[in-house]
Order: C-alpha cells, then sequence, then structure tokens
C-alpha cells in the first residue's frame, strides 16, 4: 500500500509543479491581439509588432492580423513595416489594438535591392543610389531614363536624340573602355535585360538601384563593369484586396527656342557684307521668309495606363496595360508604344514558391526621314509661292536649289514619303523557390529569363521626292533584326541570425547566358507605284541590292558565391567572389576571376554615440573590387576574309578573298579595379540624410587597335592595350526644412558631383592618337583643334607672318611656336598649333523640391553643369549654317564689319577653309555650363473633398517640363536648350567620322520642345 501510495504521489507532485509554473507564467505575461494597416486602412501582412522594453516580438499575418504575449509590466509596443515611419502605441490596458502606420517620407528606400536578394539600407556596404517609383514619377517622361535625369550622384545622363521615343546615354561614374561599350547593365526583375529602356513602362516601375562601385557590381561579373541598374516593377501585395489604377496625362508641346537662323532683312545685309554672292531666281531683298515656321506644328503627347493588382492568403497578381503616343513638332514624326505587363507569385504549400512576370510592348517609331536642315539653310528671301499663290516645287538660290518642305506637303506626302520602325519585344521570366526544410534559413531558387526582340524598318521616297531633280528614282529599302536571349540562375542562399546579434547572409549561384541576333536588309530602286511602298521589293524595275546580314551567338557562364555579416548591426562585411567565362575570348583567355569586399560601420549603434542626440545615423564604408568587361564583339578573336570582284580574261569576272582582320589567339577581358570610400549620415531627428563618396577606378588592357606595318597587308589587329582611369567626389543631402502640425511640409533635395576622367596608356607606349582623339594624360573625350583666341583688328601685329594672306577681322588663333629675341614669331600658324581641349565638366547635379499644404503639392526638379565644353554644329564648320558668305541662310551672328570691330565672329566673306572661314570649327565650342529646371508640377489630391470613408484616391496635376534655362553661354548666344541632342556622326552637313562618334553634341535634329500637361491618378 505504501508502494503504491509512495507511486501515486511522484508523478502528482510532479504535474501540480507544472501547473503552478504555468499559472505563474500566464500570470506575467497578457496576451494582446490586433491589426496593422497602412494609411489607406488596407493590410500590411509582415509588419512586426515589438515589446518596447524587451526582445518578444510577432509579425502580421497575410490579413495583417497579429497576436503577442507581452510581459505583465509592459506598457506599449513598437511596430515597424518597410517602407513605413516606425509606431510606438501605448497599451493604456488595451488587449485589442488597431494600428495604422504612415509612410516614411524621409527614408522611402529602406530595403535596397542589391542582385540577388536585398538588404536594409542601414546594411549596405557599397555604393547603392535609390529612387522610389513615385519620386521617379514626378516627372512625367515616356522612358526611365529621362524621369531620373539629374536625380541621382554619379548617374550622368545625356541627351542624344530629341526624337520621339529616344533614349538617353548613361554613364555610372564616367567612361572606362575606348572602343568598347560604357553602357551599365540594366537588370529587369533579377534577369539581365538586353531591350531598350524605351520599352519598359515608368508606371510599372516600383523602384530603382544603381549600383556603383565594384563592391555592388561585381556580383553581376562581366556585365556589370560599367554599373548595374537594377529595375524592381511592381507586384500584388498578398493578403491584399483588389485595388485599381488609372494614370493619365496629356500635353501639348511647343518649340523651346527656334534655331536662331537669320531672317530676310539680316541676311541681305550678310551678303552685301561677305560680297560673294548676287540673289538666285527666286530671291528678292523684300521677301522674308520664316521656314521654320512653315515647317514646324504643335507636338502632342498622350498616356495612358491601368492596372489592377491584389493577392489572396497565399498568392498575388498584378496585371496591367498602357498606353503612349508622342507627335512631334516635326510632321509625321511620332512614336507610339503599347505595353501590356502580369505578374504573379504563388504560395505552394509552406516551402514552395512559384511566379512569373511579363512585360511586352510593340512600338512604332514614324517619319524620321524628315529633317530640318533644309528648312534652316534655305534663303529666308526666296520666295516660295507661285503668283497663283500655290507652293513652288523647289527654290533656286545662288549655287543651290532646295526641294520645299511645310508641314501641309510633308503632311501630303506621308504615302508617298515615310520611313517606319516596328519594333515588338517581349521579356519573361519565371522563377521556382523552396525553403529547405531540414536546414532554417536555406533557400534554393532557379531563375529563368526568355526574352524576343524584334524590328522591323520600312522605307519608301517616290520619284523626286526631295530632289531637285523631279526624274529622279524612287527608292525603297527594309532592315529586319531578330534577338533571342535566354538565362537560367540556380541560386541557393542562408540567411540566418544567431545570438540576436550575429547575421549571416550566403549566396551562391551558378549560370549560364545566350543571346543570338541576325539581321538583314534590302534595297531596290524604281517602284512600279507608289501603292507597293516597301512591301514588295521584288517588283522594282531598276536596281535591287541585297545588304550584307548579320549573325551573331554569344554565351556566358558564371559562377559566384557571396558572404555578408554583420554583428549587432554595428560591424558589417560583405565579400563577392565571381568567376565568368565568355565565348567570345580567345580560347585559354575565356575565364577571369575576379573578388570584392566591403566594410562597414554604423557608428550611430555604438555605445558611446548614445548620448549624441542630433546624430540618428552614422555609417563609414570601405570597398574594393575588380569587375571585367567582355568588351569584343562576338568572333573578334578571329581572323576575317572580305571579298573583291577583278577581271578574268576579257569577258569574265572572278571572286577573290582578302585579309580584313588578323586573328588574336591572346585576346581577354578588359578589367577595373575600383577603391569606394563612404559615409551615410542622418541627422537631427531624422530630418537631414545624406552621402558622401570617394572613389578611384583603374581599368586595365582596354581594347585598342594596334598598327602593323604596311608589308603585313593589314592595318592593325586588336590587343588588350591601354589603361583608363576614373576618380571622383559624389555628395547627395535630403532634408526636411518645415514639417509641422498645421499641414504644412517642405523637402528638398540635392546632388552634386564631380568626376576626373582621363587616358593613362595607349598601345604601343603611344602618347597621343590624333586621328582618334585620344590623348595620355587628358579625357577620353578631348578636342583636338585650335584654340579661339578672338579676331584679328587693324593694325594687329603679326598678321603677315602668322596667317600670311589673311585679312582683317577672320579668326585668331592660339600660337604654340618659337619666338626670336624681340618676341615675334618665327612661323605662320600650323598643324602643329591645335591644342588639346578637355570636354567633361567640373562638376554637375541635380535638385528637387516638394512643397506641400493639405491636399495641394508643388514639385520642381532641376538639373546643372559646371565648366566642360559644348560642341555645336549649328556654329562649326561642320553644319554648313555659318559658312558668313551668303550662299545659303546662316546662323544669326554678331560678326566683324569695320563698324562693329569687337564682334565674335569673323568677317563675312574673309578667307576661308573649304566653303567655311578658315578656323570655322573653333566657332562652335561653348562653355557647357547650364542650370535648368526640368518640371514644375502642381498637384492638387481631389481625396481631401471626398468623405474620409471612401477609398478612392483622386489626384490632379499640371506640369511644364523644361521650364527655362538660367547660366549658360550658350543660351544665351543662342535662345536654345543647352542639352545635347546628336551624337558626332549625326545631324550635320559634315559630321565626325565614325571613331568619334561618342561625341556627343548640339545638332540639326528634331527641336527641344517646352511640354504644359494636365494629369490625373485614381486609385480605388
Amino acid at each position: 500500500m505504501k508502494e503504491k501510495l509512495r507511486t501515486f504521489k511522484k508523478p502528482s507532485l510532479l504535474l501540480l509543479l507544472m501547473l503552478l509554473t504555468g499559472i505563474s507564467a500566464f500570470a506575467q505575461t497578457k496576451k494582446i491581439t490586433g491589426k496593422i494597416v497602412d494609411e489607406k486602412n488596407q493590410p500590411l501582412p509582415g509588419a512586426t509588432v515589438k515589446a518596447q522594453s524587451s526582445n518578444v516580438s510577432a509579425a502580421t499575418d497575410a490579413n495583417g492580423n497579429f497576436s503577442i504575449n507581452l510581459p505583465a509590466g509592459e506598457q506599449a509596443v513598437v511596430v515597424s513595416f518597410v517602407g513605413y515611419a516606425n509606431m510606438v502605441q501605448t497599451l493604456n490596458g488595451q488587449d485589442q489594438l488597431t494600428i495604422k502606420l504612415n509612410p516614411n517620407s524621409k527614408n522611402l528606400e529602406d530595403v535596397v535591392v542589391i542582385g540577388y536578394g536585398a538588404q536594409r539600407r542601414e546594411a549596405v556596404t557599397g555604393s547603392v543610389a535609390s529612387i522610389g517609383g513615385e519620386k521617379m514619377r514626378e516627372v512625367p517622361a515616356p522612358n526611365i531614363s529621362q524621369a531620373i535625369q539629374g536625380r541621382l550622384p554619379g548617374v550622368d545622363i545625356s541627351q542624344t536624340s530629341t526624337r520621339p521615343g529616344a533614349t538617353t546615354q548613361i554613364l555610372i561614374r564616367g567612361q572606362r573602355s575606348l572602343t568598347a561599350s560604357n553602357d551599365p547593365l540594366i537588370v529587369l526583375d533579377g534577369i539581365p535585360f538586353v531591350g531598350s529602356l524605351a520599352d519598359i513602362n515608368p508606371n510599372d516601375v516600383k523602384s530603382i538601384d544603381i549600383l556603383k562601385d565594384a563592391s555592388a557590381t561585381a556580383i553581376y561579373g562581366s556585365r556589370g563593369a560599367n554599373g548595374v541598374i537594377i529595375i524592381t516593377t511592381n507586384r500584388g501585395q498578398m493578403g491584399g484586396n483588389a485595388k485599381i489604377t488609372y494614370n493619365a496625362y496629356y500635353g501639348r508641346q511647343e518649340i523651346f527656342a527656334p534655331y536662331p537662323m537669320m531672317n530676310g532683312s539680316e541676311f541681305v545685309a550678310l551678303r552685301k557684307a561677305a560680297g560673294k554672292f548676287t540673289n538666285g531666281a527666286d530671291e528678292a531683298d523684300d521677301v522674308n521668309i520664316d521656314w521654320q515656321k512653315l515647317l514646324y506644328r504643335t507636338g502632342t503627347v498622350n498616356s495612358h495606363d491601368v492596372g489592377v493588382s491584389g493577392g489572396s492568403q497565399t498568392g498575388s497578381y498584378n496585371f496591367g496595360g498602357g498606353y503612349y503616343k508622342n507627335e512631334a513638332v516635326i510632321p509625321t514624326q511620332q512614336y507610339t508604344r503599347y505595353s501590356l505587363r502580369g505578374s504573379v507569385d504563388q504560395q505552394v504549400a509552406k516551402i514552395f514558391k512559384v511566379g512569373f512576370t511579363t512585360n511586352n510592348n510593340y512600338n512604332l517609331t514614324e517619319g524620321s526621314q524628315v529633317g530640318i536642315y533644309g528648312a534652316l539653310s534655305s534663303s529666308p528671301i526666296a520666295n516660295p509661292y507661285n503668283a497663283d499663290g500655290s507652293i513652288k516645287r523647289t527654290i533656286k538660290m545662288p549655287q543651290d536649289e532646295t526641294y520645299v518642305l511645310t508641314k501641309d506637303i510633308v503632311n501630303n506626302l506621308q504615302d508617298q514619303w515615310l520611313n517606319e520602325t516596328r519594333g515588338f519585344a517581349t521579356y519573361n521570366s519565371l522563377y521556382g523557390e523552396a525553403q529547405i526544410p531540414w536546414v532554417k534559413g536555406l533557400k534554393y531558387r532557379v531563375n529563368v529569363g526568355l526574352d524576343f526582340i524584334q524590328n522591323n524598318n520600312g522605307n519608301y521616297t517616290g520619284q523626286g521626292i526631295n530632289s531637285s531633280v523631279p526624274t529622279s528614282l524612287s527608292v525603297a529599302g527594309v532592315t529586319n533584326s531578330q534577338n533571342y536571349h535566354w538565362v537560367v540562375e540556380n541560386l541557393l542562399t542562408y540567411d540566418r541570425t544567431f545570438a540576436e546579434k550575429h547575421n549571416f547572409n550566403v549566396t551562391a549561384l551558378y549560370s549560364e547566358e545566350q543571346t543570338k541576333y541576325n539581321s538583314s536588309s534590302m534595297s531596290a530602286k524604281n517602284i512600279p507605284s507608289d501603292a507597293f511602298q516597301f512591301y514588295n521589293l521584288g517588283q522594282a524595275t531598276g536596281e535591287i541590292t541585297i545588304g550584307n546580314g548579320n549573325y551573331s551567338l554569344s554565351g556566358l557562364r558564371s559562377y559566384m558565391g557571396r558572404v555578408m555579416y554583420s554583428y549587432d548591426d554595428k560591424y558589417l562585411i560583405s565579400a563577392t567572389l565571381r568567376s565568368d567565362a565568355s565565348s567570345r575570348l580567345a580560347p585559354g583567355y575565356k575565364w577571369h576571376t575576379y573578388p570584392a569586399v566591403s566594410l562597414g560601420w554604423n557608428l550611430n549603434n555604438e555605445s558611446f554615440m548614445k548620448d549624441v542626440t542630433w546624430l540618428n545615423r552614422a555609417k563609414v564604408r570601405l570597398g574594393y573590387g575588380q569587375t571585367s568587361n567582355q568588351a569584343v564583339n562576338a568572333y573578334q578573336t578571329l581572323g576575317a576574309l572580305n571579298t573583291r570582284q577583278y577581271n578574268f580574261g576579257e569577258t569574265n569576272y572572278a571572286t577573290g578573298y582578302y585579309v580584313t582582320q588578323l586573328p588574336n589567339p591572346a585576346l581577354g577581358w578588359e578589367y577595373s579595379e575600383n577603391w569606394n570610400y563612404g559615409l551615410d549620415f542622418t541627422l537631427f531627428n531624422n530630418r537631414l540624410s545624406g552621402t558622401v563618396e570617394y572613389y578611384v577606378n583603374n581599368t586595365k588592357d582596354l581594347l585598342l587597335s594596334v598598327g602593323l606595318p604596311p608589308t603585313s597587308g593589314v592595318n592593325s589587329y586588336t590587343a588588350n592595350v591601354g589603361r583608363t582611369q576614373n576618380k571622383g567626389v559624389e555628395l547627395s543631402l535630403n532634408g526636411t526644412i518645415i514639417n509641422n502640425k498645421n499641414g504644412w511640409t517642405w523637402d528638398l533635395g540635392v546632388n552634386i558631383y564631380a568626376n576626373r576622367n582621363k587616358l593613362v596608356a595607349l598601345a604601343s607606349g603611344q602618347t597621343r592618337d590624333e586621328g582618334n582623339g585620344w590623348f595620355v594624360g587628358h579625357n577620353i573625350n578631348s578636342i583636338f583643334d585650335y584654340e579661339y583666341q578672338g579676331l584679328w583688328q587693324e593694325g594687329d601685329p603679326y598678321l603677315n607672318i602668322l596667317e600670311p594672306g589673311g585679312n582683317v577681322g577672320m579668326i585668331k588663333v592660339k600660337y604654340t611656336g618659337p619666338v626670336d629675341a624681340n618676341g615675334q614669331p618665327t612661323r605662320a600658324i600650323g598643324a602643329a598649333d591645335r591644342q588639346i581641349i578637355d570636354v567633361d565638366p567640373d562638376f554637375q547635379g541635380g535638385f528637387n523640391t516638394r512643397v506641400a499644404y493639405k491636399g495641394f503639392d508643388f514639385t520642381m526638379v532641376g538639373a546643372f553643369k559646371s565648366g566642360g565644353v559644348l560642341i555645336s554644329t549649328l556654329y562649326g564648320s561642320g553644319g554648313y549654317l555659318n559658312m558668313l558668305t551668303g550662299r545659303r541662310n546662316n546662323v544669326k551672328v554678331d560678326y566683324w564689319t569695320p563698324e562693329n570691330t569687337d564682334a565674335r565672329y569673323p568677317k563675312p566673306g574673309g578667307i576661308q577653309s573649304g566653303d567655311n572661314p578658315k578656323y570655322g570649327s573653333t566657332l562652335g565650342y561653348f562653355d557647357a555650363s547650364y542650370l535648368k529646371i526640368r518640371t514644375m508640377s502642381l498637384g492638387y489630391n481631389l481625396g481631401e473633398l471626398l468623405p474620409k470613408s471612401s477609398k478612392i484616391n483622386i489626384r490632379t496635376y499640371f506640369t511644364v517640363q523644361n521650364a527655362f534655362v538660367l547660366f549658360s553661354p550658350y543660351h544665351k548666344e543662342s535662345g536654345m536648350d543647352p542639352e545635347t541632342n546628336s551624337f558626332g556622326n549625326e545631324n550635320a552637313a559634315v559630321p565626325l567620322p565614325e571613331s568619334q562618334r561618342r561625341f556627343l553634341t548640339i545638332g540639326t535634329n528634331t527641336p527641344s520642345t517646352r511640354n504644359f500637361i494636365l494629369g490625373l491618378n485614381v486609385t480605388f
């Protein structure tokens, strides 16, 4: 009996003890439940609810609900969610809470996409610049590059064309390569993007993150050598209700400023001063024709986007479509884009997740055959009207006969004179993701990208159109191209935090990528009917030419490993090792492996900083890394032959082959070494934040042409020689100046950066390559020309010595030759006096500001540049619009006469070089400085007028783009927009050679416009 009692007592006592312990524990905690919602009362899944005085925390579910057991004495909880301001909620005895979070306008980029993952900004150790989609859309623009122009430090975005649908040149921390592309890698939703930025609808973008230094870009290997632009598009919200959005705007475009050509009386005076030409058959001194006014029309821009997004407890979706059309001020010039997008994410069971993203667009570019040089050069005293008021076919000037173009004529010829490019592109990505159940934090993901791009161009010019000869043959042509691209990426990641202080994130990658491109072209003369246009070239009765096709197939194989570690959010380190193999390079040189490492220190988390109340965040960063550039085209390592026909006998001919390219079995990578030093800070209760960075980037083994002796039969071969360097400083500041209880807010941001670019070495120990404009110790973009010093005046000494046969009023350039004991020049000015003129600016940047009061908001975005050289073919000799002879119309300039000796431009009809004033090229160089207000926008949230219970958000706005320009010498001279609009070999009567296409110029492209836009944003 005692034994039974003893057996009974032991478990009973144990059970009683456990019960009492449980009651005691229960008595020391309290259960709090509730829901976390956003500013629109939508649930926020994944928000964190944490006890204010302990480490107890919980996360919200797909519906925003949470449940947490707090210590009995806890008085408040802290709620946090990415992109929203932290909320401290006191309990006041409540056990059921509904907490609303508000967006954190001071740090919209709390999470930064860094490539194959994301990080909290305070944990980032590389150089990353970010902008949210909403901020980007403060500038209504047809493509992303124009929307972010001037918004991010170290990112130089320049216009290369002002035609509708044109994109821009993007340089991240300067130019590195001389002959290869300097374009950054674009990553769209995690997949390398092979298309044009014009293919991406800005309304689809959630965020843009730009990786600038090697420690950040190394994870993308050789493709990231010139920086990386990561574009993340909008996705649905898991657990969110269905949301429909509609965004639209319509605007009118007016000429920012006409090209400053002479009017009738000014041209008559010029021709008289030059004394070279008398009036042509259609000219009279009392005529005054504004040819630009006859040609231009009012342009329009029209955009509509609609989207629907939402989700269930296990998945989300986002679908939408867009329409954009821009009719330029040049008749028939227009760009139309239709876009269709979609994304789906679905959780399958607890450990699997799958999804896909698709971005598709069809675009049509028309009217590029219509230029404005004819209108600019036509004599303003030539009468285009017949006696009956009809328009003449041509006008006759002293030495030229020009086809008459007005907007009515161009519109009437649109079926007989056309150029159309139809583009279709589809960019698709799929992923599958699995949590490894037996290893917490371990995840496998596979990404598959499938892209296809097709472009079809057709052009047709009917008989006699745009020609002084009425019987000139009709011509037509077609060009077709296809681009196929696929990539498969296998990712293994491990992300764990140990002991609440040690965070590890490990990523391993194996990927393969392939790109195939082919193109073909065909042209024909004497098309039998205008109705055929370019659709049936085989019916042509004249010459039919099959163009040289193009085909390339290249691939890339990569391995990558990255480790990121942080201790207590104080000490941060990231290390990356990547190996790439490119099929474009020679055997034995295909692989390149390069490391990258970066360190960070969050000073504000140190105990000795806890009393520094004015400092909210301070992080010091240091990074080093190598990147590579597969900077050759496919098959460039191989030799190449070309064909040539030659006579063989009296009546036959044969085809022979000759060497045009020597093989190089040692052709390898260009690669760069980069050091980056950074400081991130936030001050004064988060009202001021900023970043300061200094970097040095050295690029080696540049691919250059090495000259060979004539006996080799080939002029040169390509080899890895040459070096460049970029170093610079970047500063960005963002602050809240006003944020009071009366509803007033005022935010201001500014960025400024300076890049020093120079060529360090050329092939074979050369210090200069005058043909390409490359000079060791100077900018990659350096002008090699004479330096303007003014004009020769009556009584000036040495005119006859330096300029034998020259005249008073001609251009004076810098003399660099020897002088005798009396200081007198010993020779005439010649080629040895040409100077090396660096083009790059001293510094540049941008600014933005937003003022809001209740439902009203005003936003302004601007950009600036100081120093550097702007090349204008309008004023230089290459444009043939400043000949100062009176042969054709001339740019309106202040030229030298005996009564106007302090002019900048030379005497009309003076000594010439060809058709232009001697040294006329020097007249096209201007100080590139400017300050430009890109956008001013006034908006009003109509939701202020609706009941508070309404779930409809409506905002309307009015925007002025290209509002005005200040501090620009070129604008002061011409009245025109000082931004470039052409590559160096475009839009000039005598363009620069292809090798100097890299120079950006102001040429006779479609005029820049000032736009007036009315827009509407609706969400419900």
